[in-house]
């Protein structure tokens, strides 16, 4: 007499189940952290201008004024050769930190949108596909003061 043996296993709608699901959950996972570049660029740039705006209350103090806006925040690497002169004036940056996107940060004093201050803030990433190829446009991250 023969006895039938149960076979054991999964069939292929079960797997094929299975992989579709984890195609799913691994889809969802890797869209939220998809924009983790951004938001580690937006993070530096707040980092960099503040690390700057303490460097230019630093340069307020020792002199008494901030750069002009065409000293720049040069005036904080190299000595500044224009009016106003700094009478105390130390190397704050050996360089100029660039935002993330290569570009330098973007300094006016007295500032536009804070008359009272500087504007302080990164053009953000440059939109060459744009019809306005070659200007920047941007948020601005910060402004100062």
């Amino acid at each position: 007499m023969r006895t039938k043996r149960k076979q054991q296993g999964f069939t292929l709608l079960e797997i094929m189940l299975v992989v579709s699901i984890i195609v799913i959950i691994l889809g969802v996972a890797i869209s939220k952290l998809g924009n983790t570049t951004a938001i580690a660029k937006s993070m530096r740039v707040q980092a960099d201008i503040q690390a700057i705006k303490t460097q230019l209350q630093l340069y307020e103090s020792m002199n008494g004024f901030y750069p002009t806006t065409d000293q720049g925040l040069q005036a904080l690497v190299a000595q500044p050769a224009g009016d106003p002169r700094p009478t105390r004036w130390y190397q704050l940056f050996k360089e100029m930190p660039k935002d993330p996107w290569g570009s330098n940060y973007i300094y006016r004093n007295p500032g536009q949108k804070n008359a009272g201050g500087y504007d302080l803030f990164s053009a953000g990433r440059p939109r060459s596909t744009s019809r306005h190829s070659g200007r920047r446009l941007g948020r601005r991250l910060a402004a100062a003061r």
